[in-house]
């Protein structure tokens, strides 16, 4: 009985709207009712060394899994979670094509990314000297979920063909030997962060780290700086039933939220893709609850961040069916 009703409870709850909307057996959201996930956007490559190139890109939404292609060749898997890629073993002096594609969690792999393109370094013999140690680095925090990093240009007996940036013991991005400066996105707001910066040369031997570079996010940890903003949820009849209605604000951040997904009495109720254009002001859904008055709902909804993970949740509000506004 209890599986049931809560089929009975997804079934009226998934009302046919303009936007693309489904549920699951028991209410849980399931994406948008099979599109896989979009291309890659913001990829770029660059020389890392001699025999290697360091591949990035711009999170997407719904993905799971990241596949990085040489031409028409995939040389490396990634999880959802990670946007960026060494790709080794290389031939020195070589134009190489990269692309990437996304894949979700049901195995629906989306198109590819546009193709980059990078040439390795020429390799220089029997080069076993580092290059010196970044100094002066430096950053600042560029919004709530990105930083600005900056630092001196090192020295090398040959040359510098990269740097290499690390949060923590973990590398997380990298730019040409001939840039001192990067922005690194991605990240969580009111965090502490911890980066430096090393030398890279063609041989592939790396400098010492520089001095660590501490900043902190703007904003709160607990989600509220990216969740939706003047939620509101009543209820209405029509037709001989009842609906809710809700309107919100898109949370501000960087970059276009076009996915949401409402929580209906506690759980994950259903998910909203907006085509088109995304409404960057005020935001409204309605749906359809049944034809019982008297009946009281808890609502909250939160938004898909363009770096593809979810943002806070909304404050939850109360709705009962019949009751005056």
């Amino acid at each position: 009985m209890r599986r049931v009703a809560l089929l009975r409870r997804c079934a009226v709850f998934c009302a046919a709207v303009t936007l693309a909307t489904s549920c699951g057996p028991a209410g849980t959201a399931e994406g948008d009712g099979g599109s896989p996930p979009g291309a890659p956007t913001g990829v770029t490559a660059a020389a890392g060394s001699a025999t290697s190139v360091h591949v990035m890109w711009n999170a997407t939404e719904r993905a799971d899994r990241y596949e990085v292609y040489r031409g028409a060749t995939k040389v490396k898997e990634v999880p959802g979670s990670q946007h960026m890629v060494d790709v080794t073993r290389l031939r020195p002096s070589t134009l190489y094509v990269f692309s990437v594609r996304a894949r979700d969690a049901d195995g629906r792999l989306g198109p590819r990314s546009r193709e980059v393109r990078a040439r390795t370094a020429e390799v220089a013999a029997d080069d076993r000297s580092a290059p010196s140690r970044p100094a002066a680095a430096r950053g600042r925090a560029a919004g709530s979920r990105a930083v600005q990093l900056s630092w001196s240009a090192s020295t090398d007996d040959q040359r510098v063909v990269s740097y290499d940036i690390h949060q923590g013991d973990t590398k997380i991005h990298s730019v040409g030997g001939g840039q001192t400066a990067t922005v690194v996105t991605g990240l969580r707001p009111g965090t502490d962060y911890a980066f430096t910066v090393r030398a890279r040369d063609a041989a592939g031997n790396v400098s010492p780290a520089s001095a660590a570079v501490r900043l902190t996010t703007p904003g709160t940890g607990d989600g509220r700086a990216t969740a939706p903003t003047g939620f509101r949820a009543t209820s209405r009849r029509a037709d001989g039933a009842y609906h809710v209605d809700l309107s919100w604000v898109p949370p501000r951040v960087d970059g276009v939220v076009t996915e949401y997904q409402v929580h209906l009495d506690g759980r994950a109720a259903t998910s909203l893709v907006f085509g088109g254009n995304p409404p960057r002001g005020r935001a409204a859904y309605s749906f359809y609850v049944g034809r019982d008055s008297g009946v009281t709902h808890r609502v909250r909804i939160r938004a898909m961040l363009p770096d593809g993970t979810w943002g806070g949740f909304s404050p939850e509000r109360t709705v009962t069916t019949g009751a005056p506004r």
